[in-house]
This record gives C-alpha cells, sequence and structure tokens, in this order.
C-alpha cells in the first residue's frame, strides 16, 4: 500500500481536475477538501472518489464552473441553485454567505440543491467555528438511488444522511460532531471492497436482510442499517428528519429516480455566539467542560475519553508526518487517470 505527502496527492487531485477542464481555483477547492479528509481519517471521502467525480463529470452530472445561483434571499436565509457544480465549491459559498449573514443577523439558515458531493462534512462547521460561530450542516441525496433501509425494512429507503455540528473552543483541535445517521458512510463499503477487507458485523444486510461481513453482498443488492443496530430505531429517525431538512426543505424531494443524478441538497445554519454570549467566556467553558468529561477513568480497552473531533485531529497529526496511506487498487486507478489524461509530468514523482 503505497504512501505519499499530502502536498503530493494535493497535486495529483488538481492535476487531474485541471485536465478535465476545472478552474484553478475550483480544482483547488477539490483537491483541499480530499486531502483534508484523508488526512482527517477519513479516507472513504478523500482521494479515493476521485475516479467516481471524472466519471461524473463525463457524463454531465459534475459541470465544473457552474453557476452559484441565489434563488431567494432575505436577510436570515437564502436558497442557492448549485447548477451541479462541484458540492464542495457551492457549500463553500454558501456556509461563507451564511457566516456574513449571521455576523449581522445573529442567525442564518440556508439551503442549496443541484450540486454534486459535498465531501466529509466537518470542513463547512470548522469554517463557521473559526469565525466564533455554532455551525451546523445536513446533507442529503434527493430522489438519486438510495443506500440504507429504515428500520424494521431491508429495501433501500433513504441515504447514509450525515449531520455535523461545530464550535468554536480554545482547543488545539475542532470539537466537532460529524455522522453519518447509518451505521457507515457509503465510501467506507467502498474503501472495504477495494481493500479486499471483511465488514463489521451490523453495517449491512444482504438482499435478504441477512446480516454479512463483505462488502460485495452490498453491491449485489444488500442495504445499509440504521445506524444503532439493536437500536436502530433511533438512528433511523435521525436519518428521517436529517432528509427532511436537506431533501423535503430543499425542494429535491424524496423517492427514487434509478436514473437520478447524485445530488447532496444540504441545509446550512450559523449561530453567532456573541449574538447569545461572550464569545471567550464561551470558548472557554467548552474547554473546562471537555476537561471535565476527559477526567472521566478510561473503560477497559480504552486508554482516554476522547472529545468529538479529536480522534479526527490526531490522526492529521500523525498523517501530516507520517504520510497518507493509499490502497493498491485505488492508487491504480488514480495513475490511469494521470496517464491517460497526459498530467504525469505536471504532478511529477512522490
Amino acid at each position: 500500500m503505497p504512501v505519499f505527502t499530502p502536498e503530493y496527492l494535493h497535486k495529483v487531485a488538481y492535476h487531474i481536475y485541471r485536465a478535465k477542464g476545472t478552474p484553478h481555483d475550483e480544482a483547488e477547492t477539490v483537491a483541499r477538501h480530499l486531502i483534508k479528509a484523508n488526512l482527517s481519517g477519513h479516507d472513504s471521502h478523500g482521494i479515493i472518489q476521485t475516479p467516481t467525480y471524472v466519471e461524473r463529470i463525463d457524463v454531465g452530472h459534475i459541470v465544473p464552473g457552474a453557476p452559484f445561483e441565489i434563488v431567494q434571499e432575505a436577510p436570515c436565509t437564502a436558497v442557492i441553485n448549485g447548477n451541479w457544480g462541484f458540492g464542495f465549491v457551492v457549500t463553500e459559498k454558501a456556509t461563507r454567505m451564511a457566516i456574513e449573514k449571521a455576523k449581522t443577523n445573529g442567525v442564518a439558515a440556508i439551503t442549496v440543491h443541484h450540486q454534486s458531493h459535498i465531501g466529509r462534512l466537518g470542513d463547512y462547521p470548522t469554517m463557521m467555528a473559526a469565525e466564533g460561530m455554532i455551525g451546523m450542516i445536513t446533507a442529503d441525496s434527493g430522489a438519486a438511488p438510495k443506500h440504507v433501509a429504515p428500520f424494521g425494512g431491508v429495501a433501500r429507503k433513504l441515504g447514509t444522511n450525515p449531520i455535523c455540528i461545530g464550535m468554536p473552543s480554545n482547543l488545539d483541535g475542532p470539537v466537532l460532531m460529524d455522522m453519518a445517521s447509518s451505521t457507515v458512510a457509503l465510501g467506507k463499503i467502498a474503501l472495504a471492497r477495494n481493500r479486499k477487507e471483511q465488514i463489521p458485523v451490523g453495517w449491512i444486510v444482504d438482499k435478504d436482510g441477512n446480516p454479512t461481513t463483505d462488502p460485495n453482498d452490498y453491491y449485489s443488492g444488500g442495504a445499509i442499517l440504521p445506524v444503532g443496530v439493536d437500536q436502530g430505531h433511533k438512528g433511523y429517525a435521525l436519518s428521517f428528519m436529517v432528509e427532511v431538512f436537506s431533501g423535503l426543505l430543499t425542494g429535491l424531494g424524496f423517492g427514487i429516480d434509478p436514473e437520478g443524478r447524485h445530488n447532496d441538497g444540504v441545509f446550512i445554519a450559523a449561530f453567532n455566539l456573541e449574538h447569545f454570549r461572550p464569545l471567550e467566556e464561551f470558548k472557554k467553558e467548552i474547554g473546562e467542560f471537555v476537561e471535565f468529561i476527559k477526567d472521566s477513568p478510561p473503560a477497559a480497552g480504552f486508554t482516554e475519553v476522547l472529545y468529538p473531533g479529536e480522534i479526527e485531529w490526531n490522526k492529521e497529526q500523525v498523517r501530516r508526518k507520517e504520510g497518507i496511506f493509499v490502497e493498491d487498487e485505488t492508487w491504480a486507478q488514480l495513475s490511469d487517470l494521470m496517464k491517460s489524461l497526459n498530467v504525469e509530468a505536471e504532478v511529477g514523482q512522490p
């Protein structure tokens, strides 16, 4: 399994997207988000996605350079049509808009539709936290093909429907809850398949509704389960509500269109802390709260209690020093892309 510096993988992604007609600033944005996912340990949302994104560009499901269209706007709200642009690019712009509105009005909420995959959700609330705000984002794929069975069912009816909340603090790493409402993101199934690894019991069921540890069973008609396993009704209810915020509220709707484009509808909310209490006071108290939580004696099998987001922060520090592992199958796909697009010289040697 090859190991690369984050800077080299950034160049790989950047030059592939530039060769596919992506403007410079957009290619930089996409590469930055992908490699940040790898650095954070979320390889399922990292550079492994590039072959898929290239295919979507080829069939018109991603439109590099698409216009950012404000469909409707009020002081605290906006509705954005991304016109099938890169989700990273569209959602970053929408997040900045939410930040600016919340600076003036205290709170802001924005919906986005008709854009591609937005990747790891954690990047967007982190932007809001850096501006002294609590940030929240939810995502759903509208009527595009689904992956998750509802609690009590076996057919795919829901997306993985993630939710993320982040907030400022005085800690080194961001305080960040970033989770799918399913047991696992679809990309982690693909990652296990590429690595020829088994997956834990409880992640998926096969086409007959039986538990399985073979990731290939998902691609043979199986389904991912809601988070919670034997308490899956809780994850299912959370997924239901995320779909309402990101699918119905955005106007994407629900259901399954087998020919539908992958589309991340998102709901973004920003809460300016200075409109509720002094920011520095809040940040200090978050640090004290984390210290209080981490003071718990570790349970058997654990060395310490981690705050939400700490495991990703720790992983990033390690990978910036030691490099990013890329499975052989993914690297072979990326190498073929670089060769076919004649960008090997621009990328250079690792």
